[in-house]
């Protein structure tokens, strides 16, 4: 794994490069294609500032964190993007190792509903079952509600506001089209794309 550490507003020492990349080396356990780590430290005022830039299995990842010290940014920045990655692992492992049919039985346990139109729609509701260790849902039990504003951007602009706020998906209004859409993480770590139809 290629990792660039870059000095902005502080004398460059051998001891800060040499911590930063000890520390960023543990999140190649997480992944299984670590491609770079791209480390940013710099002072401002009394603001001491590390930020990363972590690329692995087409997927990028990014933290910042300030603290008073150098090296406690460094530590708080990447114990966050470690939690990212490990969960991310953990997302990617259960897929793979979830035998087909129980993946059949966790599919089932929401039934699918029709997409309402965008207009109807000013914001959305994101409803939560629950369901028992048999797989049957107990009722129409809502267990979290969720009011998310519906912005209308582009889809690239989508997907980079998913990233920044480390979601599996986001919900906006798409504004080439102006339809209600939802872009998604695949688990090939590429994107999906879901669209209200036409009315």
């Amino acid at each position: 794994m290629r990792i660039d550490v870059t000095f902005r507003r502080i004398e460059a020492t051998d001891a800060l490069r040499a911590y930063a990349e000890k520390r960023i080396r543990r999140l190649a356990k997480y992944v299984r294609q670590p491609l770079s780590a791209h480390v940013i430290l710099s002072v401002v005022k009394r603001r001491h500032i590390a930020e990363v830039i972590f690329k692995a299995d087409r997927k990028t990842m990014t933290a910042k964190e300030e603290t008073g010290d150098l090296y406690s940014a460094i530590d708080l920045v990447v114990d966050k993007l470690e939690q990212r990655a490990r969960k991310h692992a953990e997302k990617t492992s259960f897929s793979k190792r979830a035998p087909r049919a129980r993946r059949a039985q966790i599919s089932t346990l929401v039934p699918a509903a029709p997409l309402p139109a965008a207009r109807d729609l000013p914001g959305l509701r994101m409803h939560v079952l629950r369901a028992d260790s048999f797989g049957r849902r107990k009722g129409p039990k809502v267990a979290r509600v969720k009011r998310l504003p519906v912005k209308p951007m582009s889809v690239e602009e989508a997907v980079m506001q998913m990233d920044l706020m480390s979601n599996e998906f986001l919900v906006f209004r798409n504004a080439a089209t102006g339809r209600l859409a939802v872009v998604y993480s695949r688990q090939d770590g590429d994107y999906g794309l879901i669209e209200s139809e036409s009315d």
